[in-house]
């Protein structure tokens, strides 16, 4: 199991109540699994359901979470669809 950090913006943030958080994984999957036990409420779900995902840097795409391999210090954003103009 490795260490990662989750990083959320904007309406991520408000929906975890912080803005990043520590948690053991191994795969993207299971940090995002170890994330929704955390919080439990439908909003977070919801928002994390409609975000990107970057890891490391790179956007996750369509790739299936639980073939992502996270490592120690693997740093994850979750990114909500933003709205602007």
């Amino acid at each position: 199991m490795a260490k990662c950090t989750i990083r959320y913006w904007a309406a991520a943030k408000e929906a975890a109540g912080t803005a990043e958080e520590t948690v053991t994984a191994v795969t993207l999957g299971e940090a995002l699994a170890a994330a929704c036990l955390l919080h439990p409420d439908d909003r977070f779900q919801r928002v994390l359901g409609s975000s990107s995902l970057l890891v490391d840097e790179r956007p996750v795409g369509r790739r299936p979470h639980g073939e992502v391999e996270v490592a120690d210090g693997t740093v994850i954003e979750v990114l909500p669809p933003f709205a602007g103009g």
